[in-house]
């Protein structure tokens, strides 16, 4: 029985540095573009970004947009179209959004003065 050998895309392994040398952004372009919910990178233990060669290739893509002179709030539209045409959702932004509802549901649930319990 043969294996065929796949390199995983979504591996999220790439520390901010490589990131920076391979798509020639800062870190700071970078964190911001993470900050306006255009990328998603998981967290290393120590809470450092850890990006995939896909996150890779989607930062390409934003600069290249922004270059041509989309705006971010043009990419989230054009993003909005692409799930919408492919029927894609985007399983990250689904489970953030869960994860925030939870602490926010965790947040009623404890009460300082102990009447909600």
């Amino acid at each position: 029985m043969t294996r065929t050998r796949q390199l995983r895309q979504d591996l999220a392994i790439l520390p901010m540095g490589v990131v920076e040398q391979l798509t020639g952004l800062s870190a700071r372009q970078i964190r911001y573009y993470d900050q306006q919910n255009l990328i998603h990178p998981e967290r290393g233990s120590g809470q450092q970004r850890r990006y995939s060669l896909n996150q890779i290739e989607r930062l390409m893509e934003i600069a290249d947009y922004l270059d041509a002179g989309y705006s971010i709030a043009d990419i989230h539209a054009v993003d909005q179209k692409k799930q919408k045409k492919t029927g894609v959702v985007d399983q990250d932004a689904v489970r953030r959004s869960l994860q925030a509802e939870f602490i926010q549901i965790g947040r009623f649930g404890t009460s300082k003065r102990g009447d909600i319990s």
